[in-house]
């Protein structure tokens, strides 16, 4: 898989059927299956947020929910990031976090962003700027930290 990625961005009314399919699958796979983690993935943000999505060919290979201040977090938020398994050691991770930095200050202006991190990837978003904000805290039976990015590199 050397073709490169193809980065689509959406507001949840402009996504189609087949691509919030897709999503969800993705997101499911990784959050429930993969990572053996019941929760209720569908929590009314989607409607609200932009919909990040990297494509490689019919494979949808990176994602992530930009999510406006407000919502999540008084700031901007980057949320369900997630890469494919398919797509795992290939960077796509990183173009992913990167287009979603990016994207969110396009969307939503310059300012903090918050992510709530599963705590193994600290030293991941620690490479794109962020900063343990909180205390490690438990969601969904899984060790999470805050972290905030204040300003961008």
């Amino acid at each position: 898989m050397n073709s490169s990625i193809n980065w689509t961005c959406k507001s949840f009314n402009e996504l189609t059927t087949q691509e919030l399919y897709v999503l969800l699958q993705l997101r499911s796979e990784v959050f429930v299956v993969e990572q053996n983690c019941a929760f209720q993935d569908m929590d009314n943000k989607d409607q609200k947020s932009m919909h990040l999505m990297g494509w490689q060919n019919d494979l949808l290979a990176a994602y992530t929910r930009l999510v406006p201040a407000g919502v999540s977090y008084e700031e901007m938020s980057i949320g369900r990031v997630v890469t494919s398994p398919k797509m795992r050691k290939s960077g796509a991770g990183r173009q992913l976090m990167q287009k979603s930095i990016e994207s969110c200050y396009q969307l939503f202006g310059q300012g903090p962003i918050r992510i709530g991190a599963q705590l193994y990837l600290q030293r991941f978003y620690e490479s794109f700027g962020f900063q343990q904000s909180s205390e490690v805290y438990l969601e969904d039976g899984i060790e999470h930290i805050e972290m905030l990015l204040v300003e961008s590199r």
